[in-house]
This record gives structure tokens, C-alpha cells and sequence, in this order.
């Protein structure tokens, strides 16, 4: 189990008893509450879809895919936007906007005028200020920290996602059973109110990034981006790695919530402990990665997970119903996770 300490002199971790200070510890307190909210509300969207808006296939995969693809577009205009605004504010912004989009959805349950349009709506306006939340809390980090204390920092974080997506699921799915399909909704908006104020609580000065050139946003940049991606020899190879494997493993997301909470009757319960009991192996994942690339290398330790990332969804095509199709989940999901928890660190 991790834990933070704020004040005195630091903070102290599962990665290991190296203080980073206090300052950190809000940040990563900000970011353990978060994580824990979105844990306990995992799953909730398809589960509303299917179980409440009987939602099919279809709809089920257009609301995973449209937060997704709209952010996607929208951070074309936040990156330039963050980037000369001081980290801090946009961070705390992007809490608020995300509080308020969740608590929507309990408020139109309650009211009875839930659909499944608002859902969509919600999806995108959450995944485009999670886009400018994490562009704002990475720039920050790096001024927090210097560079070698940020894999430290990183495996922190990383353990933290898994902790939470271990301990989250089974609990939400319990919650929901006893006090309906919106608890876990309502929490998760919650827990971003309480990183904001994480946020707030850090404390110190930033000052403004000094603009260069005009600041507008303009063609020519967007191909300059793009043409430092696709030539530099390390960003190009990760690029494409994040958008093949990671694009897999996501497109089977919303199918598998609809053949598990529906063809094949998985209680809610059973939906979230057979996607949180394999975050384990992210947890080891993350712990083992610091000490695995200090061994071997961080450059071969990502060839091999990295590859070993790509094997493991193909069992997902296998999954039956009752006890072995839950099995057959674990073990596939303990093994993609494994590799994840040892890639992203690194």
C-alpha cells in the first residue's frame, strides 16, 4: 500500500523512501485522490449505456470513441494555450470543468432526463480537459523536480494507477449494486474537487512562460510539430508504438463491456474485479522498473515490454461466460498489465 506524507521533509512512497519534497507530495496527493476516484468509477459510462439507456454495441463504441477523438482534436488548440500559461491555474481549471461535466449526469438521472447525448457530451467535454490537464501537470513536474528524481516520481504515479485500479472497480461495482448506477459517477467527481484543491494547497510561485514569436496558432506550426515527430529518431518510433498498441488494446474496451455486462450476464461486481484483480501486475510492473532498467538497460527493457504488450489481447477473444470466462479475463489482463506498468515508467 502506498502512502504520502506532506510537510516536514518530503514525501515517501512504494517506489522507494527518497523524499522529493513537500510541494511534490501535494501534486502527487492531487493526483493518488483522482486516481482512486476514477478506480471506484470505472466502467461507469458503459455501465449507464447498458444497463440504464440499454445501449447497444454501437453506441457503446461511439461513446468510448467520441471523448477520444474529440479531445484528440481540441488539443491541437490547448497545446499552444497551456503552454504559455502558468501550469497551476490550468490544472485546478481543468478540475473544476471536470467536477461540474460529472455531477451533470447523477443531476439529470435524478430528474429522469438522463440520455444518451448527454453522455456523449460529457465523455468529450472530460476527455479534452483531461488532454490539457496532463500537458499542464507534466510541464509542472518538471519544474518540481530535477530530471533524475523524475523516474522516481514517475514509478510513484504509476503505482499509484495501479493501486487504485486494484482496490477501485470491485468497490465501485459493490457501490453501485447497493446505491445505484450513478455512485460511482458522483465519487469520481468528487475526487477531482479534492485534487484541485491538492492543487491549490502546493503552494509557491510560478511565474508566466515568456511567449516567443506571435503566440497564434498557425499552419506552419502544426507542420513543424509534426515533422519534429516523424524525424526525430526517438519520438517517431514511440509514436507509432503509442497509436498501434495502445489503439488495439482501447478498441476492445467498449465490446468487452457489452459482451461481459450483457451477453454473458457479468454482474457489475464481477465486471470490475475482473479488470481490477489483474492491476497487480501494473503495481509490480511499476515497482520492478526502476531496478529492471538499472539491469539491463532502459532501451531493451522497453523492446521487451513493449513487444510483450502486443501478445496478451488475443486471449480476450476466448472469454466464455461464469467462472473460467472470468478466469480467462484475470489472466489475460494480469499479463497486458504487467507489461504496461513496466513500459509507461520507463
Amino acid at each position: 500500500m502506498w502512502w504520502v506524507r506532506v510537510g516536514g521533509e518530503g514525501a515517501w512512497g512504494m517506489a522507494g523512501r527518497r523524499a522529493l519534497g513537500r510541494r511534490f507530495g501535494w501534486l502527487w496527493a492531487a493526483y493518488a485522490v483522482s486516481a482512486y476516484g476514477t478506480g471506484f468509477g470505472f466502467g461507469a459510462f458503459p455501465l449507464i449505456a447498458v444497463l440504464v439507456l440499454h445501449s447497444g454495441p454501437a453506441e457503446v463504441a461511439a461513446l468510448a470513441a467520441a471523448g477520444r477523438a474529440v479531445g484528440a482534436l481540441v488539443a491541437v488548440p490547448l497545446g499552444p494555450w497551456v503552454e504559455f500559461r502558468r501550469k497551476r491555474p490550468v490544472m485546478v481549471a481543468m478540475d473544476l470543468i471536470r467536477f461540474a461535466a460529472m455531477m451533470s449526469v447523477p443531476a439529470a438521472f435524478a430528474l429522469g432526463r438522463l440520455t444518451f447525448a448527454q453522455l456523449l457530451v460529457v465523455s468529450i467535454a472530460v476527455a479534452a480537459a483531461n488532454i490539457a490537464f496532463n500537458a499542464a501537470s507534466g510541464a509542472y513536474l518538471k519544474t518540481l523536480l530535477p530530471p533524475e528524481d523524475l523516474l522516481v516520481a514517475n514509478s510513484r504515479f504509476e503505482s499509484t494507477t495501479w493501486t487504485a485500479t486494484v482496490v477501485g472497480p470491485p468497490l465501485g461495482g459493490a457501490a453501485i449494486g447497493m446505491f445505484g448506477p450513478v455512485t460511482t459517477i458522483v465519487a469520481d467527481a468528487v475526487s477531482y474537487l479534492l485534487s484541485g484543491l491538492s492543487i491549490r494547497a502546493i503552494g509557491g510561485t510560478e511565474s508566466r512562460p515568456a511567449r516567443t514569436g506571435t503566440g497564434r496558432l498557425r499552419a506552419g506550426d502544426l507542420l513543424e510539430g509534426w515533422r519534429h515527430i516523424l524525424t526525430h529518431p526517438g519520438l517517431r518510433p514511440l509514436f507509432f508504438n503509442a497509436i498501434v498498441v495502445n489503439g488495439l488494446i482501447m478498441a476492445s474496451e467498449p465490446l468487452l463491456a457489452v459482451l461481459l455486462l450483457g451477453d454473458l450476464g457479468f454482474a457489475p461486481w464481477q465486471y470490475g474485479l475482473a479488470f481490477a484483480a489483474p492491476c497487480v501486475g501494473g503495481l509490480i510492473g511499476a515497482r520492478a522498473a526502476r531496478p529492471l532498467a538499472a539491469r539491463f538497460g532502459q532501451h531493451r527493457m522497453l523492446l521487451i515490454t513493449g513487444a510483450l504488450r502486443a501478445c496478451w489481447p488475443v486471449g480476450l477473444a476466448f472469454v466464455g461466460p461464469g467462472v473460467p470466462g472470468i478466469v480467462l479475463v484475470i489472466a489475460v489482463q494480469f499479463g497486458l498489465v504487467t507489461c504496461c506498468g513496466l513500459f509507461a515508467p520507463l
